[in-house]
């Protein structure tokens, strides 16, 4: 029997589709069903590699760990890695494809539907579900022509839909009727179903909410989901959650970690472990404020435009506040391209970030990197220098030598040494992510900075947290109502 499908789209960005979709991949797959994700089209700087050596959006990966399957590159076939204010990097089957402003990605995106259905063929032949999720707006009609994120997609497969809306954020009603009021009637023909996500309060208070909406739009009420603070377990897709502020008050007497936040941020889920630390106090820092000066270590997490955050870290102050941190005995890591900022130069003969050129780095590490062409893709496994094991991933372009690198991170599986430190041992760079999800490695950290050893087991919460997120969902939204929607 061919799969069912059933996709979900957002009355706008960051309402909750990417975790909505995790928990109910996770709760029809305890059921026994079996279940795939899929996005058409992401857009994040947040990526996972595949066992397939490709990569694709970190959301699909963990939807594709809540449906008890392996993340490949079918599950998310287009991705879009943003460079720049108008750029993005445009991955196709896991690899890179070239690099496109906004005005000619709208040209070139419906040249990729025949990539993006491939991708969706094979995955339905594998599966007895697959859930859809949508990009940003269902209402962008702007963006309409040419589409291959939501209603375009949802169009070329018949694909049934489910549209959410977040409460949390206001208007939830008018957001919700106004994208049936501004849709193309075909398109708006295939929406069968509403959910209401991150409801706080008494939900008898919205049961005439529900049922305006339901009335206006002729859609099914599938759910009004309270809010739920499980959800800050999972790692987060959009880099807009770095943003919102956090729920947590500091904790006195914890081991303080300072991130500085730089416009192309990536793979920022290497923060979460040392985030669910009840130990540590880990500190997001933004341009405009100053990294503390209590803090233990300075964490540069990775980039997808190196030389545009290190010019901004260098704008916000943050390389003196760095210099002075190291003075007072503290310690640094750079991850990825954080570790390319802690070197003497970065070199781009090529113009891959921008005008051919090199550029001085922070010269806290006595390295110098070379921008390439060649993107690095690899699930790798090692031990450190401390002979801790990490396992982790490598993604990234650009080639990092120097005297350091005979002062190795760690050193991999096959026996190549990999990453830096500097002479007085308080510098290190690694090219590694993930690090920190492994409890061994996690825990050396949290040693060598005078905190003890780890209290968690980081990948057994994340675990537990799909748990509880799918059973929310089955208690607040109607599973059998979706599968019938479903075709």
């Amino acid at each position: 029997m061919p799969a069912r499908t059933l996709m979900f789209q957002g009355t706008g960005s960051d309402v909750g589709k990417s975790l909505i979709v995790a928990g109910l991949a996770r709760a029809f797959a305890d059921r026994g069903l079996r279940v795939r994700p899929f996005k058409p089209q992401n857009m994040s700087n947040n990526a996972a590699v595949t066992a397939d050596g490709g990569e694709i959006g970190r959301a699909q990966a963990l939807q594709a760990r809540a449906a008890r399957t392996t993340p490949t590159v079918d599950m998310n076939p287009i991705l879009l890695k943003p460079q720049s204010d108008v750029g993005a990097q445009v991955i196709v089957h896991g690899r890179v494809a070239g690099n496109a402003t906004a005005r000619a990605w709208q040209r070139r995106k419906a040249t990729l539907l025949p990539a993006v259905l491939e991708s969706y063929t094979r995955l339905r032949a594998d599966a007895d579900l697959v859930l859809v999720e949508g990009a940003g707006s269902a209402s962008e009609v702007n963006l309409r022509p040419n589409d291959i994120a939501n209603m375009g997609f949802a169009r070329a497969v018949d694909a049934p839909v489910v549209l959410i809306g977040d409460i949390d954020r206001g208007g939830v009603i008018a957001s919700l009727v106004g994208t049936r009021a501004v849709l193309d009637p075909a398109d708006a023909a295939l929406i069968s179903g509403f959910v209401v996500n991150r409801f706080r309060g008494d939900p008898a208070l919205f049961r005439d909410g529900m049922a305006f909406v339901a009335e206006r739009t002729g859609w099914a009420p599938v759910g009004l989901v309270p809010f739920t603070k499980v959800a800050a377990c999972l790692p987060a897709e959009d880099a807009l959650a770095l943003s919102r502020p956090a729920d947590a008050s500091p904790r006195p007497g914890a081991l303080r970690i300072a991130v500085p936040i730089l416009p192309h941020i990536a793979n920022f889920d290497d923060l979460d472990p040392l985030a669910a630390e009840p130990a540590v106090d880990l500190v997001r820092v933004h341009p405009g404020a100053a990294l503390p000066g209590d803090a233990a270590l300075v964490l540069l997490p990775g980039s997808k435009a190196t030389l545009a955050d290190l010019a901004a870290l260098r704008a916000a102050g943050f390389d003196i506040d760095i210099a002075a941190h190291l003075r007072r005995g503290g310690r640094v890591l750079g991850l990825c391209g954080g570790y390319q900022m802690l070197g003497r130069t970065i070199v781009d003969s090529a113009g891959i970030e921008g005008p051919p050129g090199i550029q001085p780095g922070l010269g806290f590490l006595d390295v110098a990197t070379e921008l390439t062409g060649e993107k690095r893709l690899e699930a790798v496994a090692g031990r450190t220098d401390d002979a801790v094991p990490f396992v982790g991933y490598e993604m990234h372009m650009g080639r990092t030598h120097g005297p350091d690198c005979d002062r190795p991170f760690g050193t991999l599986a096959d026996g190549r040494t990999e990453g830096a430190r500097s002479a007085d041992g308080r510098v290190f760079g690694t090219y590694v992510h993930g690090l920190f999800a492994e409890d061994a490695q996690r825990g050396a950290w949290l040693a060598r900075l005078g905190a003890g050893p780890s209290a968690m087991s980081y990948e057994t919460g994340v675990e537990a947290a799909l748990d509880s997120v799918a059973r929310h969902l089955e208690v607040h939204l109607d599973l059998e109502l979706l599968l019938r929607l479903s075709r």
